[in-house]
């Protein structure tokens, strides 16, 4: 799929006259200083082996650090993966604002749907350039996926992200300090729909939804993962949003903050 137009400003900064593809190139940048980056070691998802408690991983361990957001006062959908040709589905549906995690690649292939999600009134925030597993990477590789993914979301819509959904979960505080300096706050989730089951009939959605229904009787709120990335999971979110109702908020809503950097 063709790539939306590259910005002159963007191609002025970096020296390239296009997007890039999966696996986009380190910038450097004078706010962001590595050698302020803690030692932990890169590993492979899904390998906690030789994850230390003080790493704070969200994947092994379920730590989340002081400033991590993970919860909501109340239960409230967020959606990642986007935007995907199945994601406008949602706009009309919804019966509220709700957070969407955005791919830059995707939001550069396709632009005009990132630009109504905005134009909606919905909350987007980053979820990287390309859907990288961060602690997989180098320093100047998670640079990258975050860099490209603002750059991004800026020449499409004019904004700058102040939120983003670490790929699968997988952050630790070597993430965290490089996503710091980027003006970022990592966004985790109390509650998972499981929805990606459901493409590959692993969880029917009357199951998805009855777990949904506890949630909601339980009255204790909570963010709630799910994805926008094939027309089962946009359906299962679209009967989500009609079991929650109008009583959601925003990620930035949930945190008291601002939608996006200044």
């Amino acid at each position: 799929m063709a790539l939306g137009p590259f910005p002159k400003w963007l191609s002025d900064f970096t020296g390239l006259s296009e997007w890039p593809g999966m696996d986009p190139p380190y910038i450097s940048m004078e706010h962001v200083d590595l050698s302020e980056i803690p030692e932990i070691p890169t590993r492979a998802y899904g390998d906690c082996s030789n994850v230390l408690a003080h790493y704070c991983s969200f994947e092994c361990g379920v730590c989340v650090a002081p400033d991590d957001i993970h919860t909501c006062p109340t239960l409230s959908q967020t959606f990642d993966d986007g935007p995907t040709p199945f994601t406008s589905f949602l706009f009309d549906k919804l019966p509220t604002k709700n957070t969407f995690f955005t791919q830059g690649i995707n939001v550069v292939r396709r632009p005009d749907t990132f630009r109504m999600a905005h134009k909606k009134g919905h909350h987007l925030a980053t979820h990287t350039w390309s859907h990288k597993n961060l602690p997989t990477l180098s320093n100047e590789e998670i640079v990258a996926q975050f860099q490209w993914s603002i750059w991004a979301m800026n020449a499409t819509a004019g904004i700058i992200p102040k939120y983003y959904r670490p790929p699968y979960g997988s952050v630790d505080d070597r993430v965290r300090a490089i996503t710091r300096q980027l003006g970022l706050i990592c966004v985790l989730w109390d509650r998972d729909s499981l929805d990606w089951m459901a493409n590959s009939n692993l969880k029917s959605a009357s199951e998805i939804f009855d777990a949904v229904r506890l949630w909601r009787n339980s009255g204790k709120g909570g963010l709630l993962l799910e994805h926008d990335n094939s027309n089962i999971t946009v359906s299962i979110g679209i009967g989500i949003g009609n079991i929650l109702g109008n009583n959601q908020m925003t990620v930035a809503e949930c945190a008291g903050n601002q939608w996006y950097q200044n």
